[in-house]
């Protein structure tokens, strides 16, 4: 992100895809440069897992294990989280 940092932190985030085998590495690399990791909501079985944390200038991303389009397919079964 470029220009100033944030003067507060949200949930507000920009979010990106990884693939469902990366999630242990990338929390291990995220973790190592030492960025706060924030608790993610709790997820319905089969719709992947993210992983939130803010940079230095409090923005916060999100990486997760899945598309959107698996979400709402999984949401439109019914799953119970």
């Amino acid at each position: 992100m470029q220009g100033d940092s944030l003067p507060e932190r949200s949930y507000n985030h920009v979010a990106f895809e990884m693939g469902p085998d990366e999630y242990d590495e990338r929390l291990v690399r995220i973790r190592a440069l030492g960025l706060e990791v924030r608790e993610g909501r709790a997820r319905v079985a089969g719709e992947g897992y993210s992983i939130y944390f803010y940079d230095h200038d409090n923005h916060l991303f999100e990486l997760h294990s899945g598309t959107l389009e698996e979400r709402l397919r999984r949401y439109g079964e019914g799953a119970e989280a």
